[in-house]
């Protein structure tokens, strides 16, 4: 089985990172991270403009109609890129809700907007501390309205429309949740900004007051939708962290093979060398890792659950690990604002959390291997 790339994949990769190396420069996402815009738009139209925003997006609905395999293309080369765009919440989570259960109205009002760029999604979630859970949930729907705050919400702050996790029962069971969708520019939701790790991916709280809304997918059937799109996101994550893990490797690679002490590059002392291949090691894990959930996500497999979980896993780690030692590698210089490494030592401990913890996705590949054992 070759779990690698097609010919032509790999020349939509090369297209991407010449893009995005002309476009988002370390300089380009500084003026986000150091300015008072929330995003990057001339990026983002750019990136609608290549069509990647709609790579994954069927062709009746504005998309390229390519598939999942060439959005975890598209996915790693925004991680290199440490792209300060509002892409995973709107690509990988609301756009993937829309595909999974949205209604023909409902794909056709905002898919062709999300692939031209014109309109940001997000997936609202969260209600404060704790990982994703029914139990968890306590925004209530009744009536086609909805009341509660969700928080954080990733680019909650600019974008047009979400997609609400609700409260239709009376317990905290898998079928009490149900999912709603919320145009944002209608009025009836406070926005809030928060504070957070990686300023160049805004996070926020969203408090709904007798807000409109309209069900995505069947009444109960929520958590099960949620279930799926967290799964493909976990995937198109890790492709993003993998993305992020081999650009942190390489900056430190160049800057040990750069750096003189002692009248020799510090690359040739054996513990750089050693913690450079132990970067390596954990990236290359990360990536073998992602490469299966890609296959699970674009099959469709009944092993895309598990696959998921081990992509997740292997690559926030790989990401954090590679980050981490990046700043080490530099040394003392690592830890300025000048040197680019915090950049994406935040990207990796804010991703790290943004799906759920480390540890929760441990707990979910283990719960799903005992019961796939177990059948």
């Amino acid at each position: 089985m070759n779990f690698d790339f097609s010919d032509d994949q790999k020349q939509l990769r090369d297209q991407a990172r010449k893009f995005l190396a002309e476009k988002c420069s370390p300089k380009a996402v500084r003026v986000v991270l150091d300015g008072k815009a929330p995003y990057d738009k001339e990026l983002w139209k750019g990136l609608a403009e290549m069509g990647f925003l709609g790579v994954a997006i069927p062709e009746e609905f504005g998309g390229a109609g390519a598939g999942h395999l060439e959005l975890c293309v598209i996915a790693e080369e925004m991680g290199r890129a440490n792209a300060p765009v509002p892409f995973s919440s709107t690509v990988y989570l609301a756009a993937e809700a829309l595909l999974i259960a949205g209604s023909d109205a409902q794909k056709k009002k905002w898919l062709p907007a999300v692939a031209s760029g014109e309109a940001i999604g997000t997936l609202a979630l969260f209600e404060g501390k704790g990982n994703p859970s029914p139990k968890n949930i306590k925004l209530a729907a009744s009536g086609g309205t909805l009341t509660g705050v969700k928080k954080p919400v990733a680019d909650g702050a600019i974008a047009d429309f979400a997609v609400v996790a609700a409260r239709t029962g009376s317990g905290g069971r898998d079928g009490d949740i149900s999912l709603f969708l919320v145009d944002l520019k209608d009025g009836g939701v406070e926005v809030k900004n928060l504070t957070n790790l990686d300023p160049t991916r805004g996070q926020a709280e969203l408090t709904f007051n007798n807000t409109k809304a309209e069900p995505l997918g069947a009444a109960g059937e929520g958590w099960s939708i949620l279930s799926q799109v967290l799964d493909r996101a976990a995937v198109l994550c890790a492709f993003e962290q993998v993305g992020g893990s081999d650009r942190a490797l390489e900056m430190g690679r160049d800057y040990a093979l750069d750096r003189i002490a002692f009248g020799r590059p510090i690359g040739s002392f054996q513990a750089v060398k050693h913690m450079l291949a132990d970067m390596y090691v954990s990236a290359t894990l990360a990536r073998s890792n992602s490469y299966y959930g890609a296959w699970a996500l674009s099959t469709n497999a009944s092993e895309l659950p598990e696959a998921a979980a081990a992509a997740r896993i292997s690559a926030t780690q790989a990401f954090q690990h590679c980050a981490k030692n990046n700043i080490q590698v530099h040394g003392g210089m690592g830890f300025t604002w000048e040197f680019d490494c915090h950049m994406y030592y935040r990207r990796a401990n804010a991703m790290a959390l943004g799906l759920g913890s480390l540890s929760y996705w441990e707990d979910q590949l283990i719960d799903r291997m005992r019961k796939k054992n177990a059948a």
